[in-house]
């Protein structure tokens, strides 16, 4: 259980407050600031999962920051006068991006499908194709686990298909991400605050 002492005026101040962590750990890995991003990270994984320590929650936080700055080295190893080697990208090793996501899936207890999902969505992600399907099926076993809902989105019989709308509104916030305008970057705040706010509530 978490030992996180912040208290807060509501759910919601405390999803924007996540929100806010969320995207300064985007803009660290932008901005190859490591230890930023740890920390960033790091206490967004110790509120959102409660079922264990903050120890073991940084641990997760810096698998997955490990996982992204693996990505890059793959990815500059690709590169060449700003422009990707597309082909040899999506051929590359992409062995030690999976082995971190792996990591943070075995600290956290999420399914061990999230490590290949993640890692097939942040190959696509650079090398083209659809991404957006596997992000979206990785963040609902993260959710899964963070809400303690195995059976997390509980769709009503009247649309069976999809992955819930936090996945949507994650998969949604990294589309924004790409633009890297200041506009985008507040909507993509925006759309995380009701991802946070429903893992907080699921926590009540």
């Amino acid at each position: 259980m978490s030992t996180q002492q912040e208290t807060w005026e509501t759910v919601r101040d405390h999803a924007e407050f996540l929100a806010e962590r969320v995207w300064d750990g985007f803009v660290a890995h932008d901005q190859r600031d490591r230890m930023a991003a740890v920390k960033a990270f790091a206490a967004v994984d110790s509120s959102q999962f409660q079922h264990v320590d903050d120890a073991t929650a940084r641990r997760a936080a810096v698998a997955y920051v490990n996982a992204l700055w693996k990505k890059d080295e793959v990815e500059d190893a690709h590169e060449a006068d700003g422009e990707f080697d597309r082909d040899a990208l999506d051929a590359a090793d992409w062995g030690p991006v999976h082995e971190n996501f792996a990591e943070r899936a075995r600290l956290l207890g999420i399914d061990e499908d999230y490590a290949d999902l993640s890692t097939t969505a942040w190959r696509r992600h650079k090398t083209g194709g659809d991404y957006w399907t596997p992000i979206m099926h990785a963040q609902l076993l993260e959710l899964r686990v963070a809400m303690g809902d195995p059976e997390y989105p509980r769709k009503p019989r009247y649309g069976q298909s999809g992955f819930g709308p936090e996945a949507t509104r994650y998969a949604l916030a990294v589309e924004l991400h790409d633009y890297r305008s200041e506009k985008h970057l507040e909507q993509g705040k925006a759309v995380m605050v009701p991802y946070y706010e429903a893992i907080l509530r699921a926590h009540e």
